[in-house]
């Protein structure tokens, strides 16, 4: 369990506060690029680490990040004129370019200088495979984007989406680094063939108590969840939290690969940008179609909406019946039922109420790392992984084995969560004739 006051120093990210000072000094992802793909198109509001801001495409292709509110009288930009390479203000047509010059006062006298005393606050914006980073720290101490495995492949071997949550960042990651729920919340009642080849089959169902090994890095951690197969034979899963914002859960062998970003939009939501990405062949019609619809690895959201089509008001769509016939939970779809447990704690849990067992190891661990890291810069030790993107390069695994050592005992296990250092060069992809 944490203090109170610890808990509120690991969840509370505004300006101004040690975590958020943390987060800032990384590049942070806050939408997907084609939310904004026209030029001169209708901005965007959106809310990062308890700032409201507004993104927007402007004449020449380039992506703003600004503040919400004009710097003259504090009305949203939200309602501005998207033209010429800059945002004007409707109310006294003050206009802005991408990086927070401003470009026109017309309510001004013409022989006025004061044009050049005046900026609005604007965040440097990356945009790589789809998604838009913005640059929140202290500009002398900007560092690289993270070189994450599927930055790097083509346009039809991936899939991105966006929502938001109800609940504070942390208790979003901490439910997506647990897998020892996976045999319980996600699993079904029957017990027959076809379960057993599901993802929480074989390799979930019979040993629902793993043996964790967590391994530290200067990028994160890898998770190391083990389960007995059966007799002589161990189902390790790797998976991977990565500095401050990225999860990446193993794969069933031969599947796709999925990475989250959980993002703070402020203390009481979660901007989540989920990944599903192959490294060996374009996706399939079947898998961007069960994608689309949410019926794996991404959230179905209501159209023309960042809110999900399950979520508190409908209690997650839950079917009682469902629940006493054939799934654990009565709630269609992974995502709805981890939203479900995740905001059903509050907006921000109360740690200091938990008893936490040997499989919440994981998560013990991973709020000690964000916790030493955001007091390590208040003590002026910047974070490693903030500047070098390579110790990104690394990726989640699972395999079967038979000997009973641990992951990071086994070379090839180790070799496996290694991306190849050339950009695009992926094992088993596809090579020109």
């Amino acid at each position: 369990m944490l203090s109170p006051e610890e808990n509120d120093y690991l969840t509370q990210t505004d300006p101004g506060t040690p975590m958020g000072a943390f987060m800032r000094r990384f590049w942070t992802p806050f939408m997907l690029s084609r939310e904004i793909s026209e030029p001169d198109g209708a901005p965007v509001r959106v809310r990062v680490l308890g700032e409201s801001l507004i993104a927007f495409r402007d004449t020449d292709g380039r992506v703003g990040l600004v503040d919400e509110f004009c710097p003259h009288r504090r009305v949203s930009l939200f309602f501005g004129r998207n033209e010429a390479s800059g945002i004007r203000c409707v109310y006294h047509g003050w206009k802005f370019d991408v990086d927070g010059n401003c470009l026109d006062l017309p309510s001004e006298p013409a022989d006025s200088n004061f044009k050049d005393k005046i900026r609005l606050k604007a965040y440097p914006v990356q945009e790589k495979a789809g998604i838009i980073w913005a640059y929140m720290g202290p500009k002398e101490l900007k560092g690289e984007l993270p070189q994450l495995e599927w930055m790097d492949v083509p346009d039809d071997y991936i899939y991105q989406s966006r929502w938001y949550q109800e609940s504070n960042y942390a208790q979003a990651v901490e439910g997506e680094i647990d897998s020892a729920h996976v045999s319980f919340l996600h699993s079904k009642l029957d017990n027959d063939t076809a379960n057993k080849a599901a993802l929480t089959g074989v390799f979930f169902s019979e040993d629902r108590a793993p043996k964790w090994k967590v391994t530290e890095s200067d990028s994160g951690m890898t998770l190391g969840a083990r389960r007995i197969v059966d007799e002589g034979r161990y189902y390790w899963r790797m998976n991977q939290w990565l500095y401050p914002y990225y999860t990446m859960i193993a794969p069933v062998p031969g599947e796709s690969r999925t990475v989250r970003m959980w993002v703070p939009a402020d203390d009481g939501h979660c901007n989540i940008i989920c990944i599903t990405y192959r490294n060996d062949c374009p996706v399939s019609e079947q898998e961007l179609h069960n994608w689309r619809t949410g019926a794996v690895a991404h959230a179905e959201v209501i159209p023309g909406t960042l809110i999900t089509a399950a979520n508190s008001g409908n209690d997650y769509n839950i079917d009682r019946e469902f629940q006493r016939t054939g799934s654990f939970t009565g709630i269609v779809g992974i995502r709805a039922q981890d939203m479900a447990m995740t905001e059903s704690a509050g907006a921000i849990v109360d740690r200091s109420q938990e008893h936490l067992g040997t499989s919440d190891t994981a998560i013990i661990k991973m709020r000690r790392l964000l916790i030493d890291g955001a007091r390590n810069l208040e003590k002026g030790v910047e974070p490693p992984s903030a500047q070098d993107g390579a110790l990104f390069n690394i990726r989640s695994s699972s395999v079967v084995y038979d000997e009973d050592v641990d992951f990071d005992e086994k070379p090839d296990v180790l070799s496996s969560m290694q991306v190849a250092e050339t950009p695009g060069n992926f094992p088993g992809a596809r090579t020109a004739e």
